[in-house]
Parts: C-alpha cells; sequence; structure tokens
C-alpha cells in the first residue's frame, strides 16, 4: 500500500475504476475472435513457427550466401536493453524484374495480434499471451528481483485500447504468478487518471478500491501520447515495453526511420538491411508537395507520432494532396515516403518502382493489397529472438490498373483500426486475415516469405533498441538533449518535457 493516500483533484470523468483479474480466469471467447477460437493453424504457418533459429539461419543463408552468417546470428541473439517485444508491419512487393521482397513499413511498441492468432496446440488455451508473459516478461522481473531494484508491490496490465488483448494478458499473468493482477484504463487527457507515479519513489501506483496501490511490475499497452503520462526511463516498475521503445522508433516514424539508417550503416558489410520505402524526414508541411512532386506525384505522407492508421495520407492526386494541406497541423515535421501501388502508378525513385504483389486473385479476379503483421519477443527460454504471432490485413477494395475518382486510402491502405471517438476505437474484422488454413493461403506467402518478413523484423527491432541505448546517458536518464537534436519537432518536446 502507498504511503501516499492523497485523492487526486478530480477535474472530469474518470475511466471505469481498476479491476481485480483473478488466476484461473481466462476465457477463450473473451480474447479471441471468434473465427480464430476453432481455427486449424496453416501448415506454411505451423512450420515455420515450429523452425527454430538455427534452422531459420540455415535457410536464409542458402538462399541468400552473401550474406555474413556471423552477424546473422548475432542479429537474432541479441539481448534488447529495453525492447523486447514487437510487431512489424510489411508488405510483400515486387519491381518490373520480377524480384519480390518483404519491405518493412512501421514497427510498433504495444503490437496487437494475439486474439488473432490460433493457438499451435489444441490443449493450449492462452497461446502467445502465456508465450510472451511467461518467457519475456516473467524473466525481466526476476531479473530486477535478482538485482534488487524491483519494488514491492501487484501486478498490473495498463491500457488505452484493445481491451480483448489487454484483459487476455491480465488473465494469463495472474495464471503464471498465480496472484491477482489489477487491470487499470489509462487515457490521454484524463483529468482524474487512476494510474500515477509516486513523486519520490517514481513506483507506478494504481487507485484501487479508493487507495493508491503501489506496482512492482506492469505490462502495458497505453498507445496514445504514452509519453505524456508515463516516464520514459522506468526506474523503478518494471513496464514491458518501456516508453523509451516508443520515442525512439516503436511509436515514432521519424526516430525509427534514423534508427534504420544507423543500423544499415553498421551491417553494411554483412549484406543485411532493413528494406523500407524511400523515405524523407523531417519535412515541414509547407515543403511536402515538393516532395510528392519528386517521386511522381504519388507518395505517403504520415504523422510520425499516430498509430491505428490514423495520421497517414496515400497521395495519388491533386485532390488528395489539397486535402491533407488543409488538415490542422499538430507535430512541427513529417515524413514523405514512396508509394507502393500498382505497376502503373507507384513513386518514381532513384532505388527505382515498387509495387504490391498482392492477394491470389479471388473469384471476381480480384487482387487486393494486403499487409502482414509479424509479432516477434526476446525469448529468454531460448536465448535470442522468436516469431510469437502473425495475421495479415487487406484493403477494403481492390487493385485498379487506373486509379479514377475513388479513395486511394480504400486501395491501399489495410488497417483495421476505425476511430470512432476521443479514446474509442472500432475494428473492421471483416478484412482480417487469419493464418489458417483457408484464410492463410490468400497471401500466396511460403515459409521463404515469413522467414524473410521474421529477419526483417528483428533487424528493425534490434535498430530501435540501439537507438534507445544511444538516448539514455551513463547515469540511466534519458538523453533528451539528444533526442531533440534527432527529433527537431518541438511539439513533441514539450509533450515529453511536461511530464518528464
Amino acid at each position: 500500500m502507498s504511503d501516499v493516500n492523497a485523492e487526486p483533484e478530480v477535474k472530469g470523468k474518470r475511466s471505469k475504476a481498476s479491476r481485480v483479474v483473478t488466476p484461473n480466469s481466462f476465457e477463450t471467447d473473451q480474447h479471441f475472435y471468434q473465427k480464430t477460437i476453432n481455427a486449424q493453424v496453416s501448415s506454411v504457418v505451423m512450420n515455420f513457427m515450429h523452425l527454430g533459429n538455427d534452422r531459420i539461419v540455415s535457410r536464409y543463408l542458402h538462399l541468400n550466401p552473401h550474406v555474413n552468417k556471423d552477424v546473422l546470428v548475432q542479429m537474432l541473439n541479441y539481448k534488447p536493453k529495453y525492447f523486447c517485444w514487437s510487431g512489424t508491419d510489411l508488405f510483400n512487393v515486387t519491381n518490373s524484374m520480377g524480384i519480390r521482397k518483404m519491405v518493412l513499413i512501421e514497427t510498433n511498441s504495444c503490437p496487437s495480434g494475439q486474439k488473432s492468432f490460433p493457438t499451435l496446440a489444441d490443449n493450449d488455451e492462452q497461446g502467445g499471451y502465456r508465450t510472451l508473459l511467461a518467457n519475456t516478461f516473467k524473466p525481466l522481473i526476476e531479473e530486477a528481483a535478482k538485482n534488487g531494484t524491483l519494488p514491492e508491490g501487484k501486478l498490473a496490465v495498463v491500457y488505452d485500447k484493445n481491451p480483448m488483448e489487454a484483459s487476455g494478458y491480465a488473465a494469463a499473468l495472474a495464471d503464471i504468478f498465480k496472484e491477482d493482477v489489477l487491470a487499470a484504463e489509462f487515457y490521454d487527457g484524463e483529468a482524474s487518471p487512476q494510474v500515477r507515479f509516486h513523486p519520490e519513489t517514481k513506483v507506478m501506483q494504481i487507485l484501487h478500491k479508493e487507495e493508491w496501490t503501489n506496482i512492482r511490475a506492469a505490462f502495458r499497452y497505453v498507445t496514445q501520447k504514452p509519453w505524456n503520462r508515463l516516464p520514459v526511463i522506468s526506474t523503478s516498475t518494471v513496464i514491458l515495453n518501456p516508453i523509451i521503445c516508443c520515442l525512439t522508433g516503436g511509436r515514432n516514424k521519424l526516430l525509427a526511420a534514423k534508427a534504420y539508417d544507423f543500423l544499415n550503416s553498421e551491417i553494411t558489410d554483412s549484406g543485411l538491411r532493413i528494406n523500407v520505402p524511400k523515405t524523407i524526414r523531417d519535412v515541414e508541411k509547407k515543403v511536402v508537395p515538393i516532395w510528392v512532386s519528386t517521386m511522381g506525384g504519388f507518395a505517403v505522407v504520415k504523422n510520425p507520432y499516430s498509430n491505428a492508421g490514423q495520421g497517414v495520407w496515400t497521395i495519388t492526386n491533386q485532390q488528395e494532396l489539397d486535402d491533407f494541406m488543409q488538415t490542422p497541423i499538430e507535430y512541427d515535421n513529417y515524413i514523405v515516403q514512396s508509394l507502393i501501388g500498382n505497376s502503373r502508378w507507384s513513386s518514381s525513385t532513384t532505388q527505382g518502382q515498387m509495387y504490391h504483389v498482392g492477394t491470389v486473385p479471388d473469384r471476381r479476379k480480384d487482387i487486393y493489397v494486403a499487409d502482414l503483421r509479424m509479432m516477434i519477443h526476446y525469448n529468454f527460454e531460448v536465448g535470442g529472438f522468436s516469431p510469437l504471432a502473425l495475421y495479415a490485413r487487406r484493403a477494403l477494395s481492390p487493385l485498379q490498373d487506373e486509379l479514377g475518382s475513388e479513395n486511394s486510402w480504400d486501395v491501399l491502405g489495410t488497417n483495421l483500426s476505425i476511430k470512432v471517438g476521443d479514446n474509442a476505437w472500432d475494428t473492421d474484422i471483416k478484412r482480417l486475415i487469419i493464418a489458417d488454413r483457408k484464410d492463410f493461403n490468400k497471401l500466396g506467402l511460403g515459409v521463404d516469405n515469413l522467414i524473410d518478413a521474421y529477419i526483417e523484423s528483428v533487424l528493425a527491432t534490434v535498430a530501435i533498441d540501439k537507438m534507445a541505448c544511444r538516448l539514455t546517458k551513463e547515469d540511466g536518464s534519458f538523453d533528451l538533449d539528444l533526442f531533440a537534436s534527432l527529433n527537431k519537432d518541438q511539439a513533441l518536446i514539450n509533450e515529453v518535457n511536461e511530464f518528464q
């Protein structure tokens, strides 16, 4: 129990009261989509998930003999200091020469996916929920206890989105530790939040039954501007993932692009590379039209700090560019990326044109843009990274040889999240492609494609963790000055400064 029990000043409506999640409370239908529960995992996915890193290395080197084995193994065995759980979004693309590859679009520090991934065994009720918590989160807690830095208190899950998965993690956590777990909502802009940090000990506390309760470790699913209410680097409560992962790439596309460049330069002689679209960083809004023009009039403009498909504009004509230019400015800088479209309309860059392979044609002969979400984690049990879950999403409308007056986002956008209000979300589950025997074949992906996606995901995660380490001072604090020099966006810096 906290020694600071003062009730916070009530300035507005408070989210639902925190609740206790008890052991033996995991209910499959509460934490998995209905179409996932009885699904049979695709044989391609099953084979990939059971390969293990040794066989993945063997296969990857067979197909890419120019790659340095030692560097590849080093990347797969890299132990992150901060970024132990990630999800990447990738496109399967090709070019006019028919050369195909998996291209990384972004990395997520609070990835969804457990509710969409069938369990790998009939007797495995909790699937990836338990795997992540038992093989990543629990060892992190045990390390802190061994080092004498773990405070006393309860376990918790804090979240502002995706209650289906957040509650699943809470129930699985209660089973693993055989103790009650607190689940607490923690929204951006709340006047009277039920989560705070003790001003002296810096221990996370949750308001429960009108008392502030200390939290020794918290699983975080806080996604919307988490840096404005959580410490960048927690010095007491163990948090998976810490906020520094968001600022250095997991929620910050601008710094992610720089992190990828840094790692690509570091491993340039190894034959390994993070494949990304051509990316222009630190772009003021008034300069965006110039960069769109240099890419042949086709581009993707992104708010660097948004997620869940928000703050992304696909530009394929003058009207879409005009619509973007009329949107209110929230931050100082944007990023502009080459647009991956159809063979007749994609960005022109010095790297050439890339376009979507897309789904296998359906009975109407329609091909859809689809992405792949690859979730990975540092697995203490194997001493390296492991794949954790995967699924795919397709766009609303099929690819066209020629774009007409339709909204290009309907053809190119794959994210399923729909924002229906402040801190309120819905999901277009009809476009979800799960890794079962029926759905997965629509993607036309094989084991080698999944291996490529996995390697890209590991490299991206390592790159962001290395960036986080660069932004940590010798005393363990966050180097805000260095961050500001790499991320010259005063609006974001002000948000980070306000809480820290």
